[in-house]
């Protein structure tokens, strides 16, 4: 259920906050990805977690995008 309410907190976000939270998400990837090549990460799947929310906001755009091709 946990993943159900926050998938609906980013759905109700407007164009400008998820490409902020994109933009945010992606540089804390990165600098996750580099502190885990230099020295290991406490949890390494925080990794894998980012990427999936990145995945999920850029499904998010895009259907916002082809609904407004639509109408």
């Amino acid at each position: 259920m946990a993943k159900e309410k926050k998938e609906v907190n980013i759905r109700e976000l407007t164009d400008i906050e998820l490409k902020t939270k994109l933009l945010e998400a992606r540089e804390k990837l990165f600098k996750m990805k580099f502190s885990h090549k230099t020295t290991p990460l406490k949890n390494p799947l925080e990794i894998r977690i980012l990427r999936r929310q990145i995945a999920t906001i850029l499904t998010l755009m895009r259907e916002k995008e082809l609904n407004l091709v639509k109408k």
